[in-house]
């Protein structure tokens, strides 16, 4: 592996390297975030590894967000539901434990199918909606 080292490099020659490679390699959120914790770094005792890898996750978070973002607008869900709006008093057909165990998203590992039946009004949609979107919901309502 080749290494080189620029030597006598201004701190703003720096940030703006920085900010024109993080433009051209498309990693807008180490790009926004690099010198706020640049500046954190020092105060926080970051090695210089630990300032990477804080960057770089930054920008794994970011992609998987917008990733997730862009797959539910493809799937064209009417309006975005939680599972902690849904009101399991208005229908006690529904057990909340059921909902319970299908929003850890297991059934999703192992391949199996979901089919919710009921009545129109009766809160398919609400509860697929949640099921979709939320991975490992259970906890959240």
């Amino acid at each position: 592996m080749t290494t080189f080292h620029r030597r006598g490099i201004t701190e703003e020659a720096a940030e703006a390297s920085i900010y024109q490679a993080c433009q051209k390699l498309r990693l807008p959120t180490i790009r926004g975030q690099f010198a706020d914790l640049a500046a954190a770094a020092p105060r926080d005792q970051m090695s210089y590894l630990g300032f990477l890898a804080e960057l770089l996750m930054a920008e794994c978070d970011y992609r998987a967000r917008k990733a997730s973002e862009r797959r539910i607008k493809m799937a064209g869900f009417p309006r975005q539901k939680s599972l902690r709006e849904f009101d399991f008093d208005a229908n006690t057909n529904i057990d909340p434990a059921v909902i319970n165990t299908l929003a850890t998203s297991d059934w999703v590992r192992k391949h199996l199918p979901l089919w919710l039946i009921g009545d129109s009004g009766t809160g398919k949609s609400h509860l697929l909606i949640p099921l979709a979107t939320e991975p490992n919901s259970c906890s959240r309502f």
